[in-house]
């Protein structure tokens, strides 16, 4: 055998790189991503095709090895192969000399150019805003969308516990997202108010009680929240320990409150009995109310607050063993 006939590819792959341009849609996919990477998307965009037709297609040319393609964030980008064969590379050279003047592929081109455009565009965008993004996004849109991403995390199947409701606001929020919102408080004023906040949910309960006696049955909730609450009680326990009692199996209790501070004027002013909390008394006290896995963090005042930082802490009620 001589070196130039070792050289030749096998006929099955030369065979199998012949059908691969023998179609042309994929001679047009190739033409496109010669020139640039692509999502499945931006390819219907170009071609003018389903994306059963281009996805099709990709995958026949992704399986003779005329494709790579890379994972950005959920989408996938297809471009030319790299390591090409060279058989393979020159028969896409013959076939990209013959199909360059097809109308089809310079349509193609035109609208290829568009997209880049507006990928390029986007991109220049995004690059200038960066330092001002939050404040933009904010200004339009307003300061609630990572709030209703976070709520739409929720079950929907899920009770919760608002446990020192209050005027309701965090129960009105709750209630589009989970099965039913259980708001408890012990004022007859702040009721009021969140049963004017929370009348166009009616799987919102509000019951007036103290926490240390809540209505509420053994293990029904999935979850409960004391929000800026337990500052103002005597002692935090009692109420941690009901909490604890109204969680099912598994279920988390949240607890978020001023971090501990030494601003007496500022305690006096919110009317609350303890200068907040150290995220170790916080642990502590949700370790000893039952729960396990109690973890607790500070948190930074917020841009233009006046009061103290805030300390956030969460734990589980044991769930049964079987």
């Amino acid at each position: 055998m001589t070196i130039a006939a070792r050289a030749r590819p096998p006929a099955d792959a030369l065979l199998g790189w012949m059908e691969g341009l023998a179609d042309p849609t994929r001679l047009r996919l190739l033409h496109a991503l010669e020139r640039k990477e692509l999502s499945v998307l931006e390819l219907c965009e170009v071609l003018a095709l389903p994306q059963s037709t281009v996805s099709r297609h990709l995958k026949v040319l992704s399986g003779q090895g005329w494709l790579a393609s890379r994972r950005q964030g959920t989408q996938s980008l297809y471009g030319f192969a790299e390591a090409l064969a060279p058989g393979a590379r020159r028969l896409w050279l013959l076939a990209r000399a013959e199909s360059e003047g097809w109308a089809p592929v310079r349509q193609d081109a035109d609208r290829l150019s568009a997209v880049r455009a507006r990928r390029d565009g986007a991109e220049r965008f995004f690059a200038g805003a960066a330092g001002a993004w939050d404040k933009l996004r904010s200004e339009v849109y307003g300061q609630g969308v990572a709030r209703e991403a976070i709520l739409a995390l929720l079950p929907a199947s899920w009770i919760v516990a608002d446990l020192g409701c209050g005027t309701g606001a965090l129960a009105a929020e709750l209630a589009p997202h989970v099965r039913r919102v259980i708001a408890v408080d012990r004022s007859a004023a702040m009721l009021r108010a969140a049963r004017r906040r929370c009348a166009a949910h009616p799987n919102v309960e509000l019951h007036e009680a103290r926490l240390e006696a809540l209505p509420i049955a053994d293990g029904r909730c999935d979850a409960a929240l004391l929000v800026l609450v337990l500052a103002y009680l005597d002692d935090a326990a009692p109420a941690l320990r009901e909490a604890t009692r109204a969680l099912a199996p598994g279920g988390r209790l949240v607890v978020i409150d001023a971090v501990r501070h030494d601003d007496e004027a500022l305690r006096r002013r919110m009317g609350q009995a303890r200068p907040g909390f150290s995220t170790e008394e916080l642990e502590g006290l949700l370790a000893a109310a039952g729960l396990s896995d109690a973890r607790a963090r500070a948190l930074p005042p917020e841009p233009g607050a006046k009061g103290p930082g805030l300390v956030v802490a969460s734990a589980a009620r044991t769930a049964r063993r079987r």
